[in-house]
């Protein structure tokens, strides 16, 4: 009896298609993704019971360390880090080179005395991350927190100011900082904290069913 041939079929498979989708999320992602900056100050916020979100963009941010060092920071929309860098060089007759400008636009928040930021922007990425920087003199007689945040504010008028301080910073710091902020007109600020439960939020027990 002769044996039954079964007819061969092609495991040839057209991906054509899927490859075309796969270019088109990868190149989806690369034109739609953020890369957040690298932010290396680390302060534990105290608690409270406020929901209210600050937004990603136009946000100035003054942050208080645990040891009452102070740093400053701005998002970039609208090349505000660049607007902001181009002030304080034309008020401090700083020339900037094109490496020190491009570290500064990539800084999200730094605490350098103005006299030391050349210097520090100069520096090589690692040693530069590694560097402990002092914190921003916020002093009567020499407050360059008032400085920064009066050239941001003309560099971005529509900033919105928040205070990330640490929960166990030393309390005259936060109230030079606030201080500053009123010496400059500002009057309204908002303080970063983490979301905890409202202890005044009663619990619902669910309706029994019928």
């Amino acid at each position: 009896m002769p044996k039954v041939k079964v007819p061969r079929k092609s495991t040839l498979i057209d991906m054509t298609a899927m490859c075309d989708v796969a270019f088109l999320l990868l190149t989806f992602f690369m034109l739609t993704t953020q890369f957040k900056s690298d932010d290396s100050i680390v302060v534990a916020t105290p608690s409270s019971i406020s929901d209210i979100k600050l937004p990603d963009t136009d946000i100035m941010n003054i942050t208080v360390t645990k040891d009452g060092k102070v740093f400053f920071g701005i998002d970039n929309k609208n090349f505000s880090r660049e607007k902001l860098l181009e002030r304080i060089a034309e008020k401090y007759n700083i020339q900037f080179t094109p490496q020190e400008q491009k570290a500064f636009y990539l800084t999200s928040s730094f605490g350098i005395p103005i006299n030391a930021l050349k210097g520090w922007l100069g520096l090589e990425e690692l040693d530069r991350k590694n560097f402990k920087q002092p914190g921003i003199p916020v002093d009567s007689t020499n407050n360059e927190l008032g400085v920064w945040i009066m050239q941001a504010r003309l560099s971005n008028p529509g900033l919105r100011i928040a205070i990330n301080g640490d929960g166990n910073c030393a309390y005259p710091v936060i109230k030079k900082v606030m201080g500053t902020l009123q010496d400059k007109n500002v009057n309204k600020f908002n303080l970063i904290t983490n979301l905890e439960a409202n202890p005044n939020t009663k619990y619902k027990k669910p309706e029994e069913k019928k």
